[in-house]
């Protein structure tokens, strides 16, 4: 009996019937894999060490390891198999190695920039509603992105944990408004396993300016995307490859009037990203 035989009955006495097929699957995938490429014993430990390193670079605020599936197109794989089975839902996108829980709760059109001086405010609001077009009511709106920096707070030592970050709800209309201000392009951590692997093959290390969602709401599927700025120039060289055409979006200047001011707080001109999130119902 091979021993890719006797791996792969090893575990066959795992009681849960899907992660006894999940392992047993993978045991067999991995064996083809090393017998296909005739892996040596130099190679196997260079892999161990390169695994190890991953592990050991993360931490709450930092997640290398999602990183990684992110670059190998493993995290996009992975969502196109378990969303997207409504076309008109808001499509899903990669969740990023950089998400914190529980961030402050802010009020509608709170902003979530605490720090980074002198900005141009930019508000984003809109509706969170599901599929039959019906207003969704105390959805959780989770919001992260980066500064004007390219780094997250968390990745960032010298910026304030909870900045450009927060949780809103939807009012009873659906409607959310946050305050920030427009991302930018930035570039993935180069200075872990990640970053090593994607300059061994010459790859790019941008992201397109985007800025995070993960909604969440009783009775519908959690749903995590991004919203990307139209015109940015790494849209169709995601170092992840997240973009997807319907979460592209544009912003428009606008000038400060007594509405935008009563509603929002906004006294000064602005930018404005108006977008709908649709959720589907588990």
């Amino acid at each position: 009996m091979s021993v890719t035989t006797q791996a792969i009955q090893s575990f066959q006495r795992i009681d849960n019937a899907r992660h006894r097929t999940l392992i047993g699957a993978l045991v067999k995938k991995l064996h083809e894999y090393i017998n296909e490429v005739q892996l040596t014993e130099a190679e196997w430990l260079q892999a161990i060490q390169f695994l190890t390193k991953t592990g050991q670079l993360c931490h709450e605020q930092r997640q290398e390891y999602i990183l990684l599936s992110d670059v190998l197109g493993i995290s996009m794989l992975v969502d196109e198999i378990n969303h997207q089975k409504s076309e008109a839902q808001t499509p899903s996108t990669v969740f990023g190695p950089f998400f914190i829980e529980n961030m402050p709760l802010r009020q509608f059109a709170d902003s979530i920039v605490v720090e980074g001086g002198q900005h141009r405010p930019l508000l984003i609001k809109g509706n969170i509603r599901n599929i039959q077009g019906e207003a969704i009511a105390n959805a959780y709106i989770d919001i992260w992105q980066t500064a004007n920096n390219g780094m997250y707070s968390g990745q960032d030592t010298e910026q304030q944990i909870d900045n450009l970050r927060g949780v809103f709800v939807s009012q009873d209309d659906g409607a959310y408004a946050v305050k920030s201000m427009l991302p930018v392009s930035y570039q993935i951590p180069s200075d872990g396993t990640v970053g090593q692997l994607l300059n061994y093959a010459k790859r790019s290390f941008w992201r397109p300016a985007h800025i995070h969602f993960k909604i969440v709401a009783e009775g519908y599927q959690p749903l995590v995307t991004h919203l990307f700025l139209e015109n940015d120039k790494y849209l169709q060289n995601d170092a992840v490859f997240g973009v997807k055409d319907r979460l592209i979006v544009s912003h428009v200047s606008k000038q400060a009037d007594v509405q935008s001011q009563a509603l929002y707080g906004l006294d000064c001109d602005y930018d404005l990203i108006e977008y709908d999130f649709i959720l589907s119902g588990v």
